[in-house]
């Protein structure tokens, strides 16, 4: 009894921190504006089964791709079996669902070898991201944290998985030696493939074998409760937040660019030949919306999102031109840029009682604007993207701020402004040379 409370207590605080996490989470993406993204909802639908549930952008590269979704798989299905270990823990059972019988033999076998192929797809990323060490994991923006988060959860995968079947390898000898309540009437509970290979590694004493079994029992389960609860910090809150995110993703055509409300609203205004100018907005107007994006605040709140689901691959940053050619624009420092001041965000309200105090920062403390200005609008960060995250969005929004509220474009476009604004094309000449080039001979 004291081992089932001592479990309950546990599972609910770990559950309880992890819900508490996910609503802070909420909360900071709901400061963006709002998103009019709730059309072609067949067409959503559609794109998060293939984008999210099936992986369909992965494949563009085979390998890390199948290597990904043995992982993927294997998680998603072998934690399956905590729904057993949660009933056991505070039932105090065993192998409650053991009376399925063969189909139960066939789950846990089944499970053991995912386990085992999940253990040799982490041990294999983990070479590519630390031996291989490929280019798009060696960015300025992947040192420190970064790094460490992407290699703490492969250790974390793979503790978890070795976990499991020592404590199945530990499990199935004390049923062999028919021991205590491991024992099943009929039969062998459960399917071995994996574990049974170095089941005979183990001490031959019950009492031994006993403490080995439950104390894989309590760490795996344990380990879980602290992973689910390390998401939040960590890059791969994306195996929550991709199905939302994919969703909600821009549909075709993806490199069409909406119109500011604001801009729109002012457009109006100037061609309504009954407005007044001069005229002072009632007291009651709204009040005018800012041009662009600034902070966190004036972006959808599909971005925001965007940011938290990142899973910091670098498949933007492999393929965008501007980054091929040494400049410093990577997209995925944009959406990481993006989450880091979001997150900022969320500690100044926690800090003040659930009210935003201004602290004199913004994006542009983390994007700078040779970044902002280095991107072509090429689109290719758009398309790569596994997850469907859009860094040009967010791009344009920030460059929309810095052009029509700080009048800080580069210099050679506030030229271009000019030459438009004065002669009505891009180029420094009268508008009476125009037609020049057709007398040419």
């Amino acid at each position: 009894m004291i081992a089932q409370i001592l479990f309950a207590i546990i599972l609910l605080a770990g559950i309880g921190y992890f819900i508490s996490n996910i609503r802070k989470a909420i909360r900071n993406i709901k400061l963006g504006k709002p998103s009019h993204r709730n059309d072609r909802k067949d067409e959503r639908l559609k794109n998060m089964i293939l984008k999210a549930f099936g992986q369909q952008k992965m494949f563009k590269r085979p390998i890390p791709a199948l290597l990904h979704l043995v992982v993927y798989l294997g998680f998603i299905i072998i934690n399956i079996e905590v729904l057993e270990i949660m009933i056991d823990g505070l039932f105090g059972t065993h192998r409650v669902f053991a009376p399925m019988g063969t189909f139960y033999n066939f789950l846990i076998g089944a499970f053991e070898i995912l386990a085992g192929l999940v253990i040799v797809a982490v041990i294999l990323f983990w070479i590519r991201r630390n031996i291989l060490k490929l280019s798009r994991f060696q960015k300025p923006e992947m040192k420190g944290w970064p790094k460490k988060d992407a290699n703490w959860i492969l250790y974390f995968e793979m503790v978890l998985m070795s976990a499991f079947l020592i404590m199945n390898a530990a499990d199935h000898k004390l049923q062999l030696l028919k021991h205590g309540h491991y024992y099943f009437k009929e039969g062998i509970a459960g399917s071995f493939p994996v574990s049974s290979l170095f089941m005979n590694l183990l001490p031959g004493n019950p009492e031994t074998l006993v403490w080995i079994e439950r104390g894989a029992w309590w760490f795996h389960i344990i380990g879980i409760l602290v992973f689910l609860n390390y998401l939040y910090w960590s890059k791969h809150l994306h195996i929550l937040l991709a199905f939302p995110n994919t969703y909600y993703a821009k549909l075709p055509p993806l490199a069409k660019l909406e119109n500011l409300e604001t801009v729109k609203k002012e457009v109006a205004l100037m061609m309504d030949p009954n407005a007044d100018p001069y005229a002072a907005p009632a007291d009651d107007a709204e009040e005018p919306g800012r041009f662009g994006a600034k902070d966190v605040f004036d972006l959808e709140w599909i971005y925001l999102l965007n940011a938290y689901t990142c899973t910091e691959c670098g498949r933007c940053t492999d393929v965008c031109p501007a980054n091929q050619t040494g400049k410093k624009l990577s997209p995925r420092k944009i959406m990481m840029d993006v989450r880091d001041r979001l997150e900022e965000v969320g500690k100044n309200i926690d800090k003040n009682s659930g009210k935003f105090v201004d602290d004199g920062k913004s994006l542009l403390d983390y994007i700078t604007k040779e970044e902002l200005w280095a991107c072509t609008s090429c689109n290719a960060c758009v398309e790569e993207c596994p997850v469907e995250n859009d860094p040009l969005d967010i791009i344009i929004a920030v460059r929309q701020y810095l052009v029509m509220e700080e009048s800080a474009a580069p210099s050679e476009l506030n030229m271009m402004f000019t030459n438009i604004e004065n002669n009505g094309a891009p180029w420094q000449y009268s508008q009476m040379d125009r037609l020049n080039w057709a007398d040419e001979e």
